[in-house]
């Protein structure tokens, strides 16, 4: 009776979880980084836990209306005692039906997570786990706020809810407890994230992976761009391989999985401990041998653009003047060319000024990539070569939301400038660098990290490239670069 209970729950949870989110006032949702998980999703997570032979105790950090949590019961089969957390008063009404039904031992806490899991690890109190499964709340938390400092009480430095959620979680659990849960795929690299890759790789031995391939599919209900992954941790297991799979969608319809090493996903030498996660055969790309070569190497650096525009508001000018300085935005360029000035709520150009003189650059030769994607974009990666004839000035201004790529803060040799933007187009490079960053956004990190063909190589692409080629064309130069062996 208990399992139909749970079942008959179960599917009804798709249908009150839309009727939720309906419900849900959006700045709340936005404050408390509300995503609600899909059955089907949920489902998949549950089954990746193993199967106790004594009974086990679980918990869910953020409970929502129990979807994740009927699922891990049901998996479970032998589960002692439930603890599921949940502050927001629409969520617990539906959350106490639901965990009613299942017929099982079970406390719901109305409580801040963060506020509660501190003390219990620091001072050893209540209760620890067998099994964790989790959709933690997706925010940022600012370095002076009240929950990183409790959070350092325990050894947690990290800047976004879903990490300090998971790593608590770790923290509570039983010696060989299993903690599955969905967050965004941000933290496997990127400097921020590193204390958390660390805390994960010191106390856990890692054991599954899930890519969800397309960035809007997991949560397509809550209009969520970040791309998700699914992982499962076993507190206090020695490392192995792990098993990566992916799908396309929450359906799981193309559903594919392989064993990897652990040294395909955290290479050895590497003391930013970055996250690959390959998501088809490597050795079947095209070119896998092209990715040889640092940007140092061939003699180029990368930064984020210099200027912060609202920190030089003062000095904003809505149109360019005589003597003014040019600006530049990311919509400043349009199928690949500059339109410039061009009408926006941000300014066009900067008073000629002492104040804003150290935060620009020589009117030169340069590649621009764009920090942040759009939905319309197919490619993670989008970059433009800026040429001096385009604008006519002698110092320009690129704002942050640019990465730029420059020899010593000065301009790139063109055919070198052409070469570098049609490599950074190619789709080729969009697969790479979907395996190297785990961002929806493309940090200055992120580039200067990867590695690249060498110079002679994208000299070759450069005499090929112009503005407007097709994504076909781009990636036909590719190849006949990669065929010439450069």
């Amino acid at each position: 009776m208990r399992r139909e209970q749970a079942s008959l729950t179960l599917h009804d949870t798709d249908a009150i979880r839309l009727k939720v989110i309906g419900a849900l006032e959006p700045d709340r949702k936005s404050t408390l980084g509300q995503f609600m998980t899909p059955s089907v999703i949920a489902d998949f997570m549950a089954s990746l836990f193993d199967v106790p032979r004594s009974p086990a105790s679980l918990m869910d950090s953020g409970a929502g209306i129990g979807s994740l949590t009927i699922a891990a019961v049901r998996r479970l089969g032998n589960v002692e005692s439930v603890d599921a957390w949940e502050i927001d008063p629409l969520m617990l009404e539906h959350l106490e039906t639901n965990l009613k039904a299942l017929g099982v031992k079970h406390r719901i806490l109305a409580a801040d997570f963060i506020e509660s899991a501190v003390p219990q690890i620091a001072f050893s109190r209540g209760a620890r786990y067998t099994h964790s499964i989790l959709n933690p709340p997706y925010k940022k938390l600012n370095s002076n706020s009240l929950h990183r400092a409790l959070l350092r009480k325990v050894g947690i430095e990290t800047v976004n809810l879903y990490t300090a959620f998971v790593a608590l979680c770790v923290l509570l659990m039983q010696d060989q407890g299993q903690v599955v849960a969905i967050i965004p795929r941000s933290f496997c690299n990127g400097p921020y994230y590193r204390p958390f890759r660390e805390l994960l790789l010191n106390t856990c031995s890692i054991e599954r992976i899930h890519v969800f391939e397309a960035r809007n599919k997991a949560f397509k209900d809550d209009d969520v761009l970040q791309e998700n992954v699914i992982i499962k941790l076993v507190k206090g297991k020695k490392q192995g391989d792990i098993i990566v799979s992916t799908s396309h969608d929450q359906r799981l319809t193309d559903y594919s999985e392989r064993r990897l090493s652990f040294n395909e996903i955290v290479k050895p030498a590497d003391l930013e401990v970055f996250f690959h996660i390959p998501t088809e055969d490597q050795n079947a790309e095209l070119g896998a041998g092209i990715f040889q070569y640092s940007l140092k190497e061939i003699g180029v650096e990368v930064s984020t653009g210099p200027v912060v525009d609202f920190r030089l508001k003062d000095y904003w000018l809505a149109d360019a003047v005589s003597g003014s300085i040019p600006l530049l935005y990311p919509h400043h360029f349009s199928s690949g060319t500059v339109q410039y000035p061009k009408r926006h709520k941000k300014p066009n150009a900067l008073h000629n000024h002492e104040e804003v003189q150290k935060w620009l650059m020589p009117n030169d030769c340069y590649v621009l990539v764009k920090r942040f994607s759009s939905k319309e974009e197919r490619r993670r990666v989008v970059a433009y070569v800026l040429n001096p004839k385009d604008i006519k000035c002698d110092q320009i201004g690129f704002e942050n939301h640019w990465n730029v790529f420059h020899r010593q803060k000065r301009g790139i040799e063109p055919v070198l400038a052409r070469g570098l933007a049609c490599f950074l187009n190619s789709t080729i490079l969009d697969k790479h660098f979907r395996v190297f960053s785990g961002h929806t956004q493309v940090n200055a990190t992120d580039l200067r990290n990867m590695k690249y063909p060498g110079a002679k190589f994208l000299e070759a692409l450069g005499r090929q490239y112009r503005t407007g080629m097709t994504q076909l064309e781009i990636d036909e130069a590719i190849q006949r670069a990669d065929a010439q062996r450069y």
